[in-house]
């Protein structure tokens, strides 16, 4: 007993951990075997790095926050403006860079946010049962029974136009998906034989829920958050558009082109830039989530 006691105290801390190192290996081949997924990864990351750098990068500052140059209105692009400035005569390139901090803000919050409401509903559905279940999912029906950005629309128009408005909008539009996710996916897994065990063994109904169901509910979770996350960034960009998102001088993309509709087809860098940042953002969270679902779902792993 002294002998094998004193082989695994001597063990490295690679041999200690080796199932978990070619777990993560696994992983990565996975991923890197992906070219879409590694180039959403690309995107997603440049995204992040441009949202942290941001203040420290832009050429004027300033015009994030409302300066006025009604002398460089609506010039076309330059060396001086690379994406050219809008009808004050705000730096385009400026505003583009410090809307992705805006743009991570609202996705990361709507995101965790329905994360947080529909996780637990969906899981308390399953363990109650009975009238708490079908009181919860039927609530669940109704907000999937009516269009998301109508439904946001509704409650800004309540709530009234801003980003925190928006962004609460938004979350109370988005958490049903993750009640139904979450919902059958617990119930295919808790008559599992690993959940009997704990059962019988005597494991709480709350432990059961954290050590067993949670971590096997967490693949569907991320992939669905990941997809989510560039959904949400369409979601305010279109009410940004309609007026209802974010209001002037929040350098938000949608409510960006909302302005720059008037000055087309004339004036076309001053919606093509915020658009392009749009579409690059939310095909990166996408392609992220193809990449996410192929590394966690056993299927599509060899």
């Amino acid at each position: 007993m002294n002998n094998v006691s004193t082989k695994i105290t001597h063990l490295t801390w690679r041999q200690r951990h080796h199932s978990t190192i070619r777990a993560v290996r696994l992983y990565a081949r996975t991923f890197a075997r992906n070219g879409s997924a590694m180039f959403g990864l690309f995107l997603v990351m440049l995204i992040v790095i441009t949202a942290i750098i941001a203040p420290w990068i832009v050429p004027y500052p300033e015009d994030a926050i409302g300066a006025v140059h009604m002398d460089l209105k609506l010039m076309p692009p330059s060396w001086d403006h690379w994406f050219g400035t809008d009808e004050v005569g705000n730096d385009v390139f400026t505003r583009v860079i410090m809307g992705t901090r805006i743009t991570l803000q609202i996705a990361c919050t709507v995101t965790g946010v329905a994360i947080l409401i529909g996780v637990p509903l969906g899981m308390i559905a399953v363990y109650t049962g009975g009238y708490t279940q079908e009181v919860i999912m039927r609530i669940t029906d109704i907000f999937l029974g009516v269009p998301g950005l109508i439904l946001a629309i509704a409650i800004v128009g309540a709530l009234g136009p801003g980003i925190i408005n928006a962004m609460l909008a938004l979350s109370l539009v988005w958490w049903p998906g993750y009640v139904r996710l979450v919902q059958a996916k617990t119930l295919s897994i808790k008559n599992d034989i690993y959940v009997q065990a704990a059962q019988s063994m005597g494991a709480k109904r709350l432990r059961i829920v954290f050590i067993h169901i949670l971590p096997n509910c967490s693949s569907p979770i991320i992939v669905k958050a990941s997809m989510d996350m560039g959904m949400s960034i369409l979601g305010a960009a279109s009410l940004g558009f309609l007026g209802l998102g974010a209001q002037p001088p929040e350098p938000e993309w949608g409510s960006m082109i909302s302005i720059a509709r008037n000055y087309l087809p004339d004036w076309w860098w001053y919606s093509f830039f915020p658009g392009l940042a749009i579409f690059l953002t939310v095909m990166g969270f996408n392609l992220l989530g193809d990449g996410l679902r192929d590394i966690l779902d056993p299927r599509h792993r060899e």
